[in-house]
């Protein structure tokens, strides 16, 4: 489908409008070339005749379409003019679904897709969707056994490192030091941990686990983090995640430490989130804390880190 306008274009448009939007929002407007991008939502919808392997029937809150006019309700007030979506689905054709579903909407600037390396058909699948420019990166995580220090799976990953693609990870505190070793072996692949490796937040100082992990990431100038998942640390899955940014300091602190300024990313898991806070609270929390970093903070971890880490186009 051809749109009348480039995504450049329509990011600016959409930025300036809602800046009209937020009048009287204590959320200060972004450059308007760039705009909010949310790095973390899914998509999916059950109603389709092949309905969907993920959420399961069972689950009450996630079982339903969702789609981005939903988000674009939720997330354009508060200055949020695009996103990546992160393939949730373990079936292949769903990172073509999603490709159709941002061929019909610009908001969609994005997909980390779910290809699965260390597989002979690997190589073919990625050449396959990396023809799409929409392709950022794929995801791995706790969910392979085998994780990122086996060599057909890193032969396979710097493949993406040759392309130009980034590599999300959703890991564990316990698993960050495979991490720093993977950036050390493949220094020109970008990546980024997802949900800041899922530590638990209690509003205490984190665990020594994972700050050894931080640490040991550190150095890498190719590693980013997703600051997304704070809600959901707290295990607080009825909705009553404290609203609160002092209750998340601890944590945010310890990331800022050793990612500081140019590392550090927005992204809500929405519609996850939702299960523990309403987006716009999962956004005032770190909106608070990286306001209070400065302007030109704000704008990396909002817009323009993520551009680093994902390579979008035209951008």
């Amino acid at each position: 489908m051809v749109h009348p306008c480039t995504r450049r274009e329509f990011l600016a448009a959409s930025a300036l409008g809602v800046a009209t939007l937020a009048t009287g929002c204590a959320t200060a407007p972004m450059d308007s070339a760039s705009g909010i991008i949310d790095t973390h939502t899914h998509f999916y919808d059950p109603t389709r005749p092949q309905s969907v392997p993920w959420p399961p029937k069972n689950d009450a809150v996630l079982y339903r379409p969702v789609l981005p006019e939903e988000f674009r309700k939720l997330a354009q007030p508060l200055g949020v003019t695009g996103t990546v979506v992160v393939e949730a689905s373990a079936w292949l054709e769903d990172n073509q679904w999603v490709l159709d579903l941002a061929a019909r909407d610009p908001l969609l600037v994005g997909l980390v897709g779910n290809i699965k390396p260390g597989r002979p058909e690997f190589a073919a699948e990625l050449k396959r969707f990396a023809a799409n420019p929409l392709l950022r990166g794929i995801r791995v995580g706790v969910w392979d056994k085998a994780g990122v220090d086996d060599p057909l799976v890193r032969r396979d990953l710097s493949m993406l490192a040759d392309r130009d693609l980034a590599l999300d990870v959703l890991t564990s505190p316990d698993r960050l030091s495979q991490i720093a070793s993977l950036a050390t072996a493949l220094p020109s692949l970008r990546i980024v941990i997802d949900h800041c490796a899922n530590v638990r937040i209690d509003g205490k100082a984190p665990p020594p686990l994972w700050l050894a992990g931080l640490r040991a990431c550190a150095p890498h100038r190719n590693v980013f983090m997703k600051v997304s998942g704070l809600v959901e640390g707290t295990g607080r899955n009825d909705g009553s995640a404290p609203a609160s940014g002092d209750f998340y300091r601890p944590t945010l602190d310890a990331i800022w430490e050793s990612f500081g300024t140019n590392r550090v990313i927005f992204g809500s898991n929405w519609p996850v989130s939702s299960r523990f806070a309403s987006y716009e609270t999962v956004f005032r929390i770190v909106d608070e804390y990286f306001t209070a970093k400065g302007a030109v903070a704000r704008e990396k971890y909002f817009a323009k880190n993520a551009s680093r880490a994902y390579k979008f186009p035209g951008r």
